[in-house]
């Protein structure tokens, strides 16, 4: 086989996976907190706990991903997170109550901070080194389509069909994810056993840190797309035009990815990723000017084409700045930081949007992500993300 493929089985087989667990990811993410709401009666501080409670055990368990493959290896934690997050996928549709819901938001979002964390990490083992950017970024695409696809079904079908089939659906997205793992075969590989007492390696990788706190720092203007773009839509009269944001989103990501993929291989990251951040600055000030369908949907492109491009981008650069075998460890802080300003983002938000309007609130992050050329300055200077 040549070794510089990247179009390999094991590429294609983690990709799908990643798909159908991401679509399973967005399609309860977009519907349960209004669930809580409308079908439960809840306030909304507790349809807030869905999204909170599922984030939050992700964060909890991502630390302990790096040790674990250490010990147990890349294919047995694939297929154990992709079981737990199917399990709790089904768990769904026998429990009626939302204090039972939320403890399985808390399971299923322990076997999503796994499996996002696991499959990243064989991604970065299986491409060839001399195009890691290119494979990264075809990679994070399956997430970005199953960003678009996972909301539409979500909504799809629970407006025009019923909350138990979403369950069906989602849990059904998430067997798939699960097949596809168990079609991966990777190369058998050395784990490490250490001894009573021996000295683990560390949770958290240093190395990354600054590249995870600014990837963090964009994250949090990124929430605020994700949490209040459909509400601001609707207020602006777009409704309908609403739910293909994403679509030109991505359209924008399939024109762009090999352009920019080959672009960072080629030249560094430096070259893709400071372009991006003024494209994602540009794409938040025309959403907050955005009057009518063709500003709103010039806002989506740029944002996709902005944001679109930092997140795998920063998930590159993770990579090639720690060693192979902290990979795992290095995405897990990387992944475990950035929930934590998407979370974050959610929340400031939300305050944020009770003192100024949405669009004010877009401008202000058009102006916050331009301050980022200087945040993404300051975690490369001493690096080597050139």
């Amino acid at each position: 086989m040549n070794s510089n493929s990247l179009w390999t089985s094991n590429f294609l087989f983690i990709s799908a996976a990643n798909f159908f667990f991401i679509v399973t990811y967005f399609a309860l993410l977009v519907t349960l907190p209004t669930v809580a709401i409308t079908h439960y009666g809840s306030t909304s501080t507790v349809a807030g706990l869905f999204t909170t409670v599922y984030i939050g055990a992700a964060i909890i368990i991502r630390p302990l991903m790096g040790p674990w493959i250490e010990t147990y290896g890349k294919q047995f934690m694939l297929i154990v997170s992709l079981i737990l997050f199917t399990t709790a996928s089904f768990l769904y549709v026998f429990f009626d109550s939302v204090p039972l819901l939320l403890i399985i938001r808390f399971i299923h979002g322990l076997g999503f901070g796994m499996a996002t964390t696991i499959t990243v990490a064989i991604v970065a083992n299986i491409v060839p080194e001399s195009r890691k950017g290119e494979g990264m970024g075809y990679f994070i695409l399956s997430t970005n389509l199953g960003m678009v696809i996972g909301p539409f079904i979500g909504l799809t079908t629970l407006e025009t069909f019923s909350l138990n089939l979403l369950f069906w659906v989602s849990a059904f997205c998430s067997l798939v994810a699960f097949l596809f793992a168990l079609m991966t075969r990777l190369p058998k590989e050395d784990v490490v056993k250490r001894s009573v007492g021996e000295k683990r390696a560390a949770l958290f990788e240093k190395s990354v840190l600054r590249i995870s706190i600014t990837g963090a720092f964009f994250g949090t203007a990124y929430a605020s797309v994700l949490s209040f773009m459909a509400v601001f839509a609707v207020e602006q009269g777009l409704g309908l035009e609403s739910s293909y944001f994403f679509v030109v989103y991505v359209v924008i990501l399939l024109l762009t990815r090999p352009l920019t993929s080959r672009w960072y291989d080629q030249y560094g990251a430096n070259t893709i990723i400071f372009p991006a951040i003024v494209s994602f600055a540009i794409g938040m000030l025309v959403l907050g000017l955005t009057t009518n369908a063709i500003l709103f949907f010039i806002a989506a492109a740029f944002i996709g084409g902005g944001w679109g491009t930092l997140f795998p981008s920063f998930q590159t650069v993770v990579l090639e700045n720690s060693e192979p075998k902290r990979h795992p460890v290095a995405l897990a802080t990387f992944l475990s930081v950035f929930d934590i300003g998407i979370s974050g983002g959610s929340l400031l938000a939300g305050v944020l949007v009770g003192v100024i309007s949405f669009s004010s609130l877009y401008i202000f992050y058009s102006i916050y992500i331009a301050v980022g050329l200087g945040v993404y300055y300051w975690a490369q200077k001493k690096e080597s993300y050139v």
